[in-house]
């Protein structure tokens, strides 16, 4: 039951860690077809993409782990729980620096 516990924990946190790095590269797409005036937004984007790859890794890492089951399946919720709440905090962040609808 760890096991499966694990798992999805993982799936979801690489969910949303690659959510993360997608959304970033919507961003730092549109802005360099904005050239100059799109210079803010791929500065932010540029400072963000060290975190995206960190939750990335750390999620990849934690989804390998439950392979291992006992110990590590609990090692694996840790990670994968710490991966996904940053960068779902950070994706929910940049979405509402951006957002248009305003």
């Amino acid at each position: 039951m760890v096991d499966l516990i694990a798992v999805l924990v993982a799936v979801i946190a690489l969910v949303a860690a690659l959510g993360l790095v997608g959304y970033l590269a919507l961003l730092n797409s549109a802005a360099r077809k904005r050239g100059a005036s799109g210079n803010a937004v791929a500065t932010y984007v540029r400072s963000r993409w060290p975190v995206a790859g960190i939750t990335t890794a750390g999620a990849a890492l934690a989804w390998l782990l439950t392979s291992g089951g006992g110990f590590l399946d609990v090692v694996a919720i840790l990670i994968a729980a710490g991966s996904g709440a940053v960068a779902g905090k950070e994706l929910s962040r940049t979405m509402e620096r951006y957002r248009t609808d305003r």
